[in-house]
Order: C-alpha cells, then structure tokens, then sequence
C-alpha cells in the first residue's frame, strides 16, 4: 500500500507542465505584433514607391518641357533665317530698280528708237515691282514728310523756304518697306532749322522788309 507522500507526488508530477517544453501554441499578442510590424513594411514600402514614382514623373515632365522649348527654338530660329535670307535677297533687287528708274527719268522725251527703249525698260521697272509687291515690299513715300529716322537716312541738310525745319526736301533713292519693317531706308535731303527762312541773317530778308 502507497504511501499519501507518493500518492501527491505522483499527482504533481501529473499536472505541472515540462518548463523546457516548447511544443506549447505560439502566444496571441506576439502573433499580433509580428503581424502589424509587417503590414507597417509594406505601408513604408508603399510610400516610397510612391514618392520614386512621384520623381520620376517630374523628370519626365521636365524633359518633355526641354524637348517642347528646344523645338519651338529651333523652329524661331529656322524661321528667322528663312526671313533674314529672303530679305537680303529682296534688298540686292532694289539698286537694280534703281537703276532702272534712272535710266528712264533720263531718257524720258526721247522719240523714235529712244522711246521704244525706254517703254521696255519701264516694263522691267515695273515687273520688278510687281515682284517685289508680291514678296510684301512696298516703296516709301519721303518727299514733303517729316523725317523719321526709322524710315529716312539724311545725306544732306538743306536750307529751303518751301518746306518747314526737318521737312524731307528730296531723296537719292527710295525707301522700302517689308510688311511693317523697314528693308531700307530713303535717302534725304532735310531742310535744316533756321536758315535764310527766317530773314534774319539775309540781305533779302533786308529788301523785303524794305
């Protein structure tokens, strides 16, 4: 017959647990930590991604405006040469016309064979013209118009009574106009300010008055 002293401790060794078993479930609150710990990564994760992505979109954007500006540039630009060309070409017409026009203010009154020439020449004059009208070239007007230097270059300073101070007195050559620029200017004479108008510094002016 067992003894109370075995009997209890048979009963303990039955019910205490091994300390060193670890075959035990895995604990709630770790299980729960590990996951929110990972879901926390991916969150990180996530917005990195998204800031990257952010970036990448800002470089992209940056150099689709790069792109847009250097094409407009090289479009101004191509369309700038083409301009400056076409105006050269047009300004080297212009000594031509000219000429022309000279030769037939000169030759004008003529008859016979003389005048058979000059209508041929007026001819050209004016298809040259028509040329150029075609093109946007339109000629200046300067006599009797006040000078401007955007329109006028003056070659001579003149003292007139017919025409008031500044007053564009007779050109050299015509100006010309491209659309609303000048593709050259008139070449003037300008009456200059003071001058024998005035009578002051004139015997004339003396016997006028007399």
């Amino acid at each position: 017959m067992l003894k109370r002293s075995e009997v209890d401790n048979d009963n303990k060794d039955a019910v205490s647990p091994d300390p060193t078993d670890e075959s035990g479930t895995e604990n709630p609150k770790d299980a729960a930590g590990a996951g929110n710990s990972e879901v926390d990564s991916l969150r990180q994760q996530l917005t990195d991604k998204d800031k990257e992505l952010a970036e990448l979109k800002d470089k992209y954007l940056r150099v689709l405006a790069d792109a847009e500006n250097a094409r407009k540039r090289i479009r101004q630009q191509s369309e700038e040469s083409v301009r400056v060309q076409r105006e050269n070409f047009l300004r080297d017409l212009l000594p031509i016309v000219d000429n022309l026009e000279r030769a037939v203010d000169a030759a004008r009154g003529g008859t016979g064979a003389g005048q058979t020439i000059v209508e041929g020449v007026e001819m050209v004059t004016r298809a040259l013209l028509d040329f150029l009208r075609s093109h946007g070239v339109t000629q200046v007007s300067a006599i009797g118009q006040l000078f401007d230097p955007q329109l006028h270059e003056a070659v001579d300073h003149v003292h007139s009574r017919e025409h008031p101070p500044n007053t564009v007195v007779s050109e050299f050559h015509r100006g010309y106009l491209i659309g609303d620029r000048t593709l050259r200017p008139a070449r003037v004479s300008v009456a200059s300010h003071g001058g024998p108008k005035h009578g002051n510094n004139s015997g004339d002016g003396g016997l006028e008055n007399g």
